[in-house]
């Protein structure tokens, strides 16, 4: 098993002279062994622009799941309980660990991430809700 540890900092100003505000985030994700070269490639790429699409979105003052202008998900199926937030549950972004998740199911089906996202209607999957990418997960492992 390895590891994959991917992070991303930022510094902007922060409007008084000579003072910035950092923004920064860190994931770490188990890959499975007997990975090519270019499947551990892929792997870091996308692990790395979840977390830098993360920042961004902190940055910009917007969720990730509503970073790239989204619309937002359908009702959620356990009504309308929400976080502390305010983003309904069903609403919220993916998990670093269920897109992980999701992808290597993916992986195995021979089915690209442009092709998840197309599915979904979304710019790419790190816009999935938490109960889409639940969804899908539970479709391809009933499969």
């Amino acid at each position: 098993m390895l590891k994959l540890n991917a992070s991303y900092s930022k510094k902007v100003p922060a409007g008084e002279e000579y003072s910035s505000q950092s923004y920064h985030a860190s994931v770490e994700v188990e890959l499975p062994d007997g990975l090519t070269q270019d499947q551990l490639q892929t792997r870091i790429h996308e692990t790395f622009d979840l977390v830098r699409n993360s920042v961004e979105a902190e940055l910009h003052g917007k969720s990730p799941a509503n970073y790239g202008g989204r619309p937002a998900a359908g009702a959620p199926r356990n009504g309308s309980q929400r976080s502390r937030s305010g983003v309904r549950q069903n609403e919220a972004p993916a998990s670093p660990k269920q897109l992980s998740y999701l992808l290597d199911l993916a992986r195995q089906r021979g089915i690209t991430p442009q092709q998840i996202a197309a599915r979904f209607q979304v710019p790419d999957i790190q816009h999935l809700t938490r109960q889409q990418c639940s969804d899908q997960i539970d479709e391809w492992r009933a499969a």
